[in-house]
């Protein structure tokens, strides 16, 4: 998994729909939210998409601080 950037966003994965573009949109609002700059955004989803399902999923994760226990501000 090649990404480029170290940051990070608080996001609950677990509890959100399963669907990749779902996830992927959780994801684009919430970097938003919090700052994040389009490119680098678009760099996560493209390295997401870059792979099987199971490697979009550990790439968002990679990139979610506390997954488990925060809540996306949408749910």
């Amino acid at each position: 998994m090649t990404t480029t950037t170290n940051k990070k966003i608080t996001l609950a994965l677990v509890g959100l729909d399963g669907n990749a573009f779902a996830l992927m949109g959780a994801f684009r609002r919430q970097a938003r939210k919090e700052g994040w700059m389009g490119q680098e955004i678009d760099d996560v989803l493209n390295e997401a998409m870059n792979g099987d399902y199971n490697h979009l999923l550990a790439t968002l994760i990679s990139h979610c601080q506390d997954s488990i226990d925060c809540k996306d501000d949408d749910n």
